[in-house]
């Protein structure tokens, strides 16, 4: 499954977050750092989803 990721400039650096994950955030002094950081952070997140016995969402944005 693929979610959709959003970054946005943020003072001197980006955050970035994944609008159906609820939580899942990072940040970052350049677009790559954040990308990389939510690369592994969005298997993490979901890991603790399952573990804590809550649902997975499912990817629903869209991206155009």
């Amino acid at each position: 499954m693929r979610y959709a990721v959003v970054i946005e400039k943020a003072g001197k650096g980006f955050s970035g977050y994944v609008p159906d994950l609820p939580g899942c955030i990072a940040a970052g002094a350049s677009v790559a750092d954040v990308q990389a950081e939510l690369a592994a952070l969005i298997p993490f997140h979901l890991e603790g989803l399952r573990d804590g016995g809550e649902p997975v969402p499912q990817a629903e944005s869209v991206v155009e």
